[in-house]
């Protein structure tokens, strides 16, 4: 079953990687993926944990099945604190090490996956986002001018998440939500799941008719916070709507805007003055939404390149500046060029 959810894999001990390769092999079997691209995983994951624990500090692997117009996939997203790589180039080439190693390691990586991502450098460790699909990709999946990606965990220790995270596309509009249950582990896992359930079939474009619709639909459950960012294609522009301690930031050419929600809990109290927030659209705007794990200021401007990079390595550079928070955690992230 495809889920937004990432299963967490500590990697910063050796004793760790039977399992992580064990597991991993198992999610991407259930993805129905052939013998031979099983086999080049296996080989993508031994490379990954090999590099993290030759030259990493706090290696950790988010693992989830991915879907795209019915093909399937696996995405793995490695980071560590590290002391970073100065020079990602050279390190690319086969034969370049710096643990008197062959050398083959990332170059194998970025020749077996689909979509191979890296961004580091000197004392800001490394970010790796692989994507291996389960047949090719069309051409047109391949040049969206949409882009969508998110990382969720549950709060250590829990079997269960109550973050969530989902988005509708059509032809005339993309919807996000990210939703955060009030507390922890399977009670606020059951709000949020029946929140994204409402979200799938509510027929209404205005995020705020969305959160009412939820806030119905979810009255028996302990409630939950929780965002919704609509933008228009054919007339492009963004409105906002969100209720609770959900961040939301909109970074563009111009500079960066913040959206504040309003005060409440979806599902049990919602004000009757909220209304949906128009933002002006420019073009390569980036709409960026953080459950409340993110217990402090948050910035990407600290990673130099990353925004023109693939959106997940800024999902997962804010991902590991707080992953030390004892918190379900969420982060989604889209990226208008049209």
């Amino acid at each position: 079953m495809v889920s937004a959810v990432s299963h967490r894999f500590n990697a910063s001990d050796r004793s760790y990687f039977a399992i992580i390769k064990k597991e991993i092999h198992a999610l991407a079997s259930s993805a129905g993926f052939s013998a031979k691209r099983l086999a080049e995983i296996d080989l993508i994951v031994a490379e990954i944990v090999s590099n993290l624990a030759k030259h990493a500090v706090g290696g950790e692997l988010f693992v989830k099945l991915k879907e795209e117009e019915k093909i399937r996939g696996i995405e793995i997203t490695a980071i560590d604190r590290g002391p970073g790589i100065a020079d990602i180039n050279r390190m690319m080439t086969d034969g370049v090490s710096t643990k008197n190693t062959l050398g083959h390691g990332l170059g194998s990586i970025k020749r077996l996956a689909d979509v191979f991502q890296v961004h580091s450098g000197k004392g800001l460790g490394t970010i790796m986002y692989i994507v291996v699909y389960n047949k090719p990709l069309p051409l047109h999946l391949k040049k969206k001018k949409i882009e969508i990606r998110s990382l969720v965990v549950p709060k250590p220790g829990e079997t269960f998440c109550g973050d969530a995270f989902y988005y509708k596309e059509t032809e005339d509009y993309i919807k996000l939500f990210l939703a955060d249950g009030l507390g922890h582990g399977k009670d606020a896992q059951v709000a949020v799941d029946a929140a994204i359930e409402a979200f799938k079939i509510c027929p209404y474009d205005s995020p705020l008719d969305n959160l009412r619709f939820i806030h119905t639909s979810i009255k028996r459950t302990r409630g939950l916070v929780g965002t919704i960012v609509h933008f228009n294609k054919k007339d492009p522009k963004w409105l906002i709507c969100g209720i609770g301690n959900i961040q939301t930031k909109l970074h563009g050419i111009s500079g960066t805007r913040n959206y504040v929600g309003y005060n409440g809990i979806v599902g049990m109290s919602i004000p009757n003055t909220i209304k949906d927030q128009e933002m002006v659209y420019e073009k390569g705007q980036m709409v960026m939404m953080c459950s409340d794990g993110f217990k402090s200021r948050w910035d990407l401007q600290k990673y130099p390149g990353i925004q023109r990079n693939d959106l997940s390595l800024a999902a997962a550079a804010l991902f590991r500046d707080f992953s030390r928070n004892t918190d379900d955690m969420s982060v989604a992230i889209c990226k208008v060029t049209i």
